[in-house]
């Protein structure tokens, strides 16, 4: 498992250094993203539909309505974004109203936008980060901050960990692990300031950095508690030893989050 774990994580590390360096002739973050976030939203449906409930989301629109919050921060229209929330509201509902099987309607649309806003607009944030001053070493940061909780995290978790997290949501999570993840974050983070000189000091940088550590665990834990309402062990089996598009970005969801909402409102 962990061979294929460093072996995929080899594959795609080209692809990701590349997409966040690269912004010509093509915004190529962007589409790394579209393409990432359509694929594990449509992972997301694909389980909903597939649990012992059975509710069944409207897939195609959720798609393409992730996609379009996605590519929103490329479009600079003040009304855009509130258009987009209404449509992703509002044009499920006529879809309720409109199937034969109405017993799980509701539940229906809550699924739809669940996957919308949990996907799309979480992972917009990537889009907003890479387009502000410094956006590519912000980017960077965020993304290798993540990484480094997760490694850390999961070897020193399997090394010396003993107390459970969160047994109830994930039961392999020590808290051992848990603070080897921030230890890792905050290492890797000062870092990247001094590597790419961001305008933040070491002792921002350490804050930063836990903050990040700590919401992607958070998101970690959160997509835990998906599957296991799903009874799944993975969203997928497309990325050896990742799982599924959708396991390979539960912490990053956050992460984006956490770094561009600093950045704007502490840093520009």
């Amino acid at each position: 498992m962990l061979k294929a774990r460093l072996l995929t994580a080899f594959v795609l590390l080209p692809m990701v250094i590349g997409a966040v360096w690269f912004d010509q002739p093509l915004p190529w973050l962007t589409v790394l993203v579209v393409v990432w976030g359509a694929l594990a939203v449509s992972e997301f449906y694909k389980t909903v539909s597939k649990s012992a409930t059975g509710p069944i989301p409207f897939t195609a629109f959720g798609i393409v309505m992730t996609v379009l919050l996605i590519i929103s921060p490329h479009f600079k229209t003040d009304n855009l974004l509130p258009i987009l929330i209404t449509i992703a509201v509002v044009v499920p509902i006529f879809g309720m109203l409109m199937r034969k099987n109405k017993g799980d309607a509701f539940a229906s649309w809550a699924w739809t936008l669940a996957g919308i806003f949990y996907i799309g607009w979480l992972l917009s944030h990537f889009v907003l980060l890479r387009d502000l001053e410094m956006g590519r070493e912000w980017v960077f940061f965020a993304l290798l901050v993540n990484v480094a909780s997760d490694t850390f995290a999961y070897f020193i978790g399997k090394t010396w960990g003993k107390h459970k997290l969160a047994p109830s949501v994930s039961p392999k999570k020590t808290t051992e692990g848990a603070l080897g993840g921030v230890l890792g974050a905050v290492l890797i983070g000062l870092g990247l300031v001094w590597l790419f000189g961001l305008p933040i000091n070491y002792g921002v940088a350490i804050l930063l950095a836990v903050l990040v550590s700590i919401f992607g665990q958070f998101g970690d834990l959160f997509e835990s508690l998906f599957k296991r309402n799903m009874a799944i062990k993975d969203s997928g089996k497309t990325l050896p030893g990742h799982g599924g598009f959708l396991d390979r970005i539960d912490s990053l969801l956050f992460a984006g989050v956490i770094v561009y909402y600093f950045v704007v409102l502490f840093v520009n």
